[in-house]
């Protein structure tokens, strides 16, 4: 079931954001799932903001990551271990012990999967963060993921590579080919979901996440069948509803 929100801007989509969020982090143990890329930043922002202002505590909290490229050190300028502590992690009070994210350079990354799997089932996500792809990919679960897959590695498509140049000087080349991505089941077991999504390039998305069939074509579809998702989106991201 959807509830869907159509704010004013993206400032005002964080905003609504964040009210969920906020009631699920005053729990006592919270479980968080967590997103990358531009469309939580703003949510993190806030959450920050608030923990700064009204001592907001995150250190209960346990935060489970979506993914993360192969192939790039956790220290390297644009792996997501790098992009969730400037974000978010080093400004609250969250213990390192309490985050996890996949890491992309073990050498056995089969075995790394199955081990995140093994400690996300350990939990059960109180509020999962997603943002979708402009071919309809959450996490990176691109179009042909199996609905019933777990953490698993999933070669990235050339326009999810394409539209990720952006962080890495606009060369492709730079951009890594694989990663690994809690999977679309894993994603479904969350209590509750929030989808966070502007601009134009992500109308078609939208749609076909929302009133398009359930098909892994738009592996977003799958949130169709989930009880609880609320959908945050600008005038443009909502354009074809």
């Amino acid at each position: 079931m959807f509830n869907i929100i159509i704010a004013e801007n993206y400032d005002q989509v964080s905003s609504e954001a964040f009210k969920i969020m906020r009631e699920v982090v005053r729990k006592e143990a919270p479980v968080l799932g967590l997103a990358t890329g531009s469309s939580p930043v703003g949510l993190y922002k806030k959450m920050i903001a608030d923990h700064n202002s009204n001592g907001t505590s995150y250190k209960n909290c346990i935060t489970f990551n979506l993914d993360e490229y192969i192939g790039l050190p956790k220290n390297h300028e644009q792996s997501y271990w790098t992009f969730m502590h400037e974000n978010l992690f080093d400004n609250i009070d969250i213990p390192e012990e309490n985050i996890h994210i996949p890491a992309g350079d073990k050498e056995d990354e089969e075995k790394e999967c199955v081990e995140y799997e093994t400690a996300l089932a350990a939990h059960v996500v109180d509020l999962q963060v997603l943002g979708i792809g402009s071919d309809g990919h959450i996490a990176f679960n691109e179009p042909g993921a199996s609905f019933d897959s777990v953490t698993h590695i999933m070669e990235l498509t050339e326009q999810t590579r394409r539209d990720n140049a952006r962080f890495f000087d606009d060369d492709i080349t730079q951009v890594p080919t694989h990663a690994i991505t809690m999977g679309l089941a894993s994603i479904m077991r969350a209590r509750k979901i929030i989808v966070i999504a502007t601009g134009a390039n992500k109308a078609d998305a939208v749609y076909g996440m929302i009133k398009g069939p359930k098909t892994t074509d738009c592996p977003a579809s799958i949130l169709q069948d989930h009880d609880d998702v609320t959908v945050i989106l600008d005038p443009a991201a909502a354009a074809r509803l």
